[in-house]
């Protein structure tokens, strides 16, 4: 498979396919064995479902149903969207004898519409509204492993879990909070062979982000008299909006302000001091002429004393990739992610938050196993000698250039060191330049 994402190609012949997976799938579910062709996100996937307790004759269950599923439809973020949804997809799923679905985060059902037959159809294996179809309850399917992994897929017949959902085809896309990149569910194109094709999981990932650009819309403004939005990410001198007004900030009053925004109750004269400075002997007095000179560029009444604080509150884009991995938002959190905190900062606070938030993102990224994001970071120039990350890309994209580059990368730490100290000419290693 070239895109490994895909699961049946143009000119590929369905029933072949479906032979080679269902032998694939009986090996794997008699002796935990999974043969080559199988996909590696279907194979993760059955891996987690075989992990989760899953077996291949269990069902789904219905967890909501009457007024408790119609309160909580009503009151979820995406019921905003199904209007959307319905004008985008409801024609082609009627059609097509397919169905539209959408599921919460947790991969429950909320919404299944369609072709009627079709949908008496899916009712036989409880794809109906308030079903939990999570990984962990059925096994792999499009809606519960685009949630779990937080990216669109494509599960063709016998690459589902359990076997009374093989006929099936289905593709979904997660659809996230616009404002905090939190997962809110994700929407689903399901039906038959036909569904077995790389434009059906384009076009489903194309209404997801339709979905969220029509979320982000429906989002109050934010009042231009409160706003300040602080971006210091791969800068090494942030820019700051103070009601409509860009301000360029020097590399000092970039570091006071990063760690003010972090801390809106406030830092004393000698927090800030240990902070900012690793020489000692900086006095009291450079520190209170720099904040004098910050209150000035910012204007009245946005910095206050005693302690020192932002009257106002701040959103940066810092705390936006810090919530996007706290929510499990991966893909969303790389997305925000610009670069290393102030790159140039030598400020003992600073270097701290940038290696960890470096540090987070790349091991979730890890984590994750996505080619594609693995990829976007390993070609970044902050990510270009992580080492860590070429292995883990050579593993599910072993491509002759990704090999190449990690052995490369392999060769350089083995090497002996040319420096003292064990450093080599540029003055860290691989992953510490990756975190820094």
């Amino acid at each position: 498979m070239t895109d490994p994402w895909v699961a049946l190609e143009p000119g590929a012949d369905p029933a072949e396919r479906v032979r080679i997976l269902r032998r694939a799938h009986e090996a794997f579910t008699e002796a935990g064995r999974v043969a080559r062709p199988v996909r590696s996100v279907v194979a993760d996937s059955w891996r987690r479902s075989a992990r989760a307790g899953v077996v291949p004759e269990g069902t789904a269950s219905v967890e909501l149903m009457d007024g408790d599923l119609g309160s909580y439809r009503a009151q979820h973020p995406l019921a905003r969207v199904m209007p959307l949804f319905r004008e985008l997809m409801g024609t082609f799923a009627a059609d097509g004898k397919h169905l539209l679905a959408v599921c919460d985060a947790q991969g429950r059902l909320l919404w299944v519409e369609g072709h009627p037959a079709t949908r008496r159809q899916a009712g036989r294996m409880n794809f109906v509204p308030g079903a939990r179809w999570s990984e962990t309850a059925v096994g792999t399917n499009a809606p519960g492993t685009a949630v779990a992994v937080d990216r669109p897929v494509q599960v063709f017949a016998a690459e589902h879990f359990i076997r009374r959902v093989q006929p099936w085809t289905c593709a979904a896309a997660p659809v996230h909070d616009p404002r905090t990149g939190r997962m809110l569910g994700a929407v689903d194109i399901t039906g038959g062979d036909g569904l077995a094709h790389p434009h059906s999981l384009g076009f489903v990932q194309a209404v997801a982000r339709a979905a969220e650009s029509h979320l982000a819309l429906l989002e109050p403004p934010k009042a231009m008299t409160d706003a300040l939005e602080l971006t210091a990410l791969g800068r090494d001198e942030a820019q700051l909006l103070v009601a409509g007004r860009k301000i360029r900030l020097s590399r000092r009053h970039s570091e006071l302000l990063v760690l003010l925004a972090r801390h809106p109750e406030g830092l004393t004269g000698d927090e800030l001091l240990c902070a900012l400075y690793e020489d000692e002997s900086v006095t009291p007095v450079t520190l209170r002429a720099e904040l004098a000179r910050l209150r000035r560029l910012l204007g009245p009444g946005l910095l206050g004393s005693r302690p020192y604080r932002l009257t106002a509150p701040v959103e940066s884009d810092v705390a936006v990739v810090e919530r996007r991995l706290a929510a499990g938002a991966i893909t969303a959190a790389a997305a925000a992610y610009a670069g290393p905190l102030l790159p140039a900062s030598a400020a003992p606070a600073v270097v701290r938050l940038r290696r960890r938030l470096a540090d987070g993102l790349r091991m979730a990224l890890i984590a994750r196993g996505d080619p594609d994001l693995l990829a976007d970071w390993a070609r970044a120039p902050w990510g270009e000698d992580d080492l860590d990350v070429w292995r883990a890309l050579a593993t599910v994209r072993p491509t002759a250039v990704v090999r190449a580059r990690r052995d490369e990368l392999e060769s350089e730490l083995s090497a002996p060191p040319a420096w003292p100290g064990g450093r080599g000419p540029r003055g860290a290693t691989s992953s510490q330049r990756a975190r820094s």
